[in-house]
């Protein structure tokens, strides 16, 4: 019995010592990182120091346009210090950025809510492929995956653009996107009078 128990004891002394902690996957608007939620606690939950982390982020994306979301990858070390990796902003961001959509379609494949060219999936593909994950990728790869993800958020990928065409486009988007807006205001007045 004292042998089988001395060996528990050897057991749990080995098992403290492995490392658990799990990575923090967030993303984080440069420049503006602070210690109120949604960050404060997933930050607290980790023993990291929050006024610290805010401080080294807000440094780091300094030189970036204050707003733009950033995928963070936060890993915890046991001494409470962290390592901090800051990708470029989603693929999705800009891409609707190049279209000048606010947001994307509602229903991807049956609408359409801007337009590109080969020319900005071309350079939106350059600044990607400098992602940790994306950094061994050929370019080719990176703009396969940016058309397809152009293709879910509703834009449409065309080889050249009329100025004058697609700015009618846009006007006629943006009445469309009121028609939308309301179409969901009165779902949800629908839904609260249900629930009620």
């Amino acid at each position: 019995m004292s042998k089988s128990v001395s060996r528990l004891k050897s057991m749990k002394k080995v098992g403290d010592k492995i490392n658990h902690s799990t990575k923090l996957v967030t993303n984080i608007p440069a420049g503006m990182a602070a210690a109120g939620p949604p960050l404060g606690p997933m930050l607290g939950q980790r023993n990291i120091n929050i006024a610290a982390f805010c401080k080294d982020f807000n440094e780091r994306t300094a030189s970036i346009k204050p707003g733009i979301p950033l995928p963070t990858r936060v890993k915890v070390n046991a001494d409470r210090s962290y390592q901090l990796v800051i990708h470029q902003p989603p693929a999705s961001y800009f891409l609707k950025q190049a279209a000048g959509a606010s947001r994307g379609a509602m229903e991807p494949v049956k609408e359409i809510c801007g337009k590109i060219t080969l020319k900005h999936i071309y350079e939106i593909a350059k600044i990607k492929s400098q992602d940790p994950t994306l950094e061994w990728k050929p370019l080719k790869e990176v703009c396969t995956m940016l058309i397809a993800t152009a293709r879910t958020c509703g834009i449409e990928v065309v080889k050249e653009l009329d100025a004058k065409e697609y700015g009618q486009f846009l006007e006629d988007r943006k009445v469309i996107l009121e028609e939308q807006k309301k179409m969901l205001q009165e779902r949800r007045e629908a839904k609260m009078l249900r629930t009620a």
